[in-house]
């Protein structure tokens, strides 16, 4: 509720700042406040509402944030530097982020038009993904000659043909990023058995799905990485020694944690 609609007067003084955190750690000063954000400006070029609060209250969050931008994003790893820059165009458009720096890579890389036509088809088709999936779970029944996967890979190929200066495993990528950023477990089973089918490396796969997690939420690399998980282990992808090891590992669901909570829930009852 305003101060308008109580009576209240609006508070003319910043509220009373702690000064220190509970585990003794000084409160940053101004002075270190600035510094901190302008190293940020002078190293990257820019700096974004977020980092305010972290440097001002937050500086081992601001460290963390740091470390994990460089070695998700920055790091190179599988991706080529325009392959990379295609695939978070892909991304940045089906979850609605601006993400000005890597529109910026992606000319600075040699970015066409063409090819971002082509990464705005493949947002274009994940954003549709849905109407698959409600054909797969309601209508197959009633189309039994017209199986949903099928039809969803057929329209993929059919969507990525002749796309000039954009080989095809860079659109399984790019399908594969979106839709783990879109969260759409059944459009995450899709593109990792194309990708697969496709003959796309796996180590390409799990980076193309983990830059997700920037603009849409560690969930997104979670989910997709659990979907990633059960066809591994029901044989349904020809995985890799190390995936099929990840895979070997039991009890990867969080459930055991959940009831031993509840076990002792109940004995404290």
């Amino acid at each position: 509720m305003s101060a308008e609609m109580t009576g209240t007067p609006p508070r003319k003084v910043p509220p009373a700042a702690p000064a220190a955190m509970l585990d003794g750690t000084p409160v940053p000063t101004p002075e270190q406040v600035v510094a901190r954000l302008e190293e940020f400006r002078s190293r990257r070029g820019y700096v974004n509402p977020q980092q305010g609060p972290m440097a001002a209250a937050l500086p081992g969050v601001a460290d963390g944030y740091r470390v994990m931008y460089k070695a998700l994003v920055l790091d190179e790893k599988y991706l080529e530097p325009l392959e990379k820059e295609f695939v978070w165009l892909s991304l940045l458009c089906v979850a609605g982020e601006m993400g000005t720096h890597h529109l910026k890579l992606f000319f600075d890389h040699g970015g066409t038009d063409a090819q971002a036509a082509a990464a705005f088809r493949l947002a274009g088709w994940v954003k549709g993904t849905a109407a698959y999936e409600f054909i797969a779970g309601n209508w197959q029944g009633f189309f039994p000659r017209v199986d949903a996967h099928q039809a969803y890979r057929e329209g993929f190929d059919a969507l990525v043909a002749g796309c000039e200066g954009v080989p095809l495993e860079w659109c399984c990528l790019a399908l594969l990023s979106a839709q783990s950023g879109m969260k759409s477990k059944w459009g995450v089973e899709a593109a990792i058995t194309l990708c697969y089918d496709r003959g796309v490396s796996e180590a390409k796969m799990a980076e193309a799905m983990s830059v997700a997690m920037w603009p849409c939420g560690a969930n997104s690399f979670h989910d997709s990485a659990g979907v990633w998980l059960a066809l591994v282990q029901a044989g349904r992808v020809p995985a890799s020694a190390p995936f099929q090891a990840w895979a070997s590992l039991p009890s990867q669901d969080g459930l055991e944690l959940a009831a031993h909570l509840a076990n002792a829930s109940g004995r404290a009852s």
